[in-house]
């Protein structure tokens, strides 16, 4: 007689987590043809969806089927579709539109960890097996893209979801002159310089993150408080705040690089100064039951296939703040990420 498994013995969940790359390939085409987009006025059916997307009516919706199955979108009795709360993170206009995220992870990193395998046999990132360093990745700001909007667009739309908590869960009241250091286009310090209306202060970054760091500082109404500084935070930072703040900044490099960073930090900052570093914190002990665990895990397989950094413990960070001439005095959790506070040693 045939054994057949039984439902519990079958391994759902494990084939569940093996199709995760249809689900990424699933939203990163709705939200690449703008599907949302066009949702995000109210129900429509896949006759109109199709029409205004220009794609084949019966393939959209089996489209729409699978949105509907991931809780992205609902369909009425009538056959329309809408978004739930979930989807209508979707569209571009929404106010925390994840959408330029979508774009970024089903586009460039999808395709890059489609080769994950070659750097866990070598230890070194994509760009590093294509020749490219990694210096010169970032100078491009793309991951080896080539698409720096992309990539830009991409990380304020991350930072758009993590500011507002930043600012309302740090006590910056002592702090009145306030640098962020890889700041990119400005989105975390035009939430914080909102929400302190005594704080100045200003984004440093390369040269070509300029023009949208100064737009978005204006659109964000806190030019008069905030500008835009260029340069290298591998050569130096700018001397003169009480307080540096680094978001998602260390986890992308090495221990010595990330070294080289905090010793530039910690030469432009006085006696008093503080560094803040807003970055997810690597449990000693991985929890399968955790999400927050596996999140972080799998970012920092993310940095080992892309910028080459890592995801550290506590532990760690205190051993590179100690290289770059800090201590670390205190962790606060912010939402997803942990504001990491160090004082000058």
């Amino acid at each position: 007689m045939a054994h057949h498994p039984t439902a519990h013995a079958f391994p759902s969940a494990l084939l569940d987590m093996l199709a995760g790359h249809r689900v990424t390939a699933v939203i990163y085409v709705a939200a690449s043809l703008g599907i949302p987009d066009e949702l995000a006025d109210g129900p429509r059916t896949s006759e109109h969806l199709a029409q205004r997307v220009a794609a084949h009516e019966a393939s959209v919706r089996r489209l729409l089927r699978a949105l509907v199955a991931l809780g992205v979108c609902t369909e009425s009795k009538d056959r329309r579709f809408e978004l739930t709360a979930m989807g209508r993170y979707l569209p571009g206009s929404a106010p925390q539109s994840l959408k330029p995220f979508v774009l970024f992870e089903g586009q460039f990193l999808r395709q890059m960890w489609g080769a994950l395998i070659d750097s866990i046999r070598t230890g070194k990132t994509a760009p590093e097996l294509a020749g490219v360093s990694v210096e010169k990745t970032w100078t491009l700001q793309g991951l080896g893209t080539g698409t720096p909007s992309v990539f830009n667009e991409a990380m304020v739309a991350i930072t758009r979801l993590v500011a507002p908590v930043v600012a309302s869960t740090y006590d910056f009241s002592g702090i009145r002159q306030l640098i962020d250091v890889g700041g990119g286009h400005g989105e975390l310090l035009a939430v914080i310089l909102n929400a302190h209306p005594s704080l100045r202060g200003a984004v440093f970054d390369l040269p070509l993150c300029g023009d949208g760091a100064r737009r978005h500082l204006a659109e964000a109404g806190v030019s008069a408080r905030g500008e835009f500084v260029a340069g290298n935070f591998f050569e130096s930072v700018p001397p003169g705040a009480d307080a540096l703040i680094l978001k998602n900044v260390i986890h992308d490099w090495d221990d010595e690089r990330s070294a080289k960073i905090l010793a530039n930090c910690r030469r432009a900052l006085g006696p008093t100064g503080k560094l803040l570093l807003v970055e997810r914190i690597m449990p000693e002990v991985v929890d399968e039951s955790r999400a927050d665990h596996r999140a972080v895990v799998l970012a920092d397989l993310n940095m080992l296939r892309g910028p080459g950094g890592s995801e550290r413990t506590e532990r760690e960070f205190q051993d590179v703040l100690t290289q770059g001439g800090f201590t670390l005095t205190r962790t606060i959790p912010a939402g997803p990420l942990d504001v990491i506070e160090a004082a000058c040693s």
